[in-house]
């Protein structure tokens, strides 16, 4: 994990998702919580950030591919709907 200032980085190929210092303890905090409730096993906050980065390195690229995907579906509808409303400006012509 790269840390610049009080951001944490995630590097995927060309691409970074940044968390800052709140949004990375607000995680450790939920992951301490679920683990507790669920788990019935107390995490330190060392230990929940050491499970929040294993998460981020192998599981969180799976959720920003399905992100990414999702975001590529959305615009190919946006711009078929695009294409249908151009398409419906044409005026008739002679053939």
């Amino acid at each position: 994990m790269y840390v610049e200032s009080t951001v944490f980085s995630i590097h995927t190929n060309k691409n970074m998702i940044q968390f800052t210092a709140k949004e990375k303890a607000s995680m450790t905090e939920k992951l301490r919580e679920y683990a507790g409730r669920e788990w019935e096993q107390e995490l330190g906050r060392f230990e929940a950030e050491a499970f929040l980065e294993f998460l981020e390195q192998e599981i969180g690229a799976y959720y920003y591919n399905r992100g990414i995907f999702d975001a590529q579906t959305i615009v190919a509808d946006r711009v078929t709907d695009i294409q249908d409303a151009i398409g419906n400006l044409e005026k008739p012509t002679e053939r």
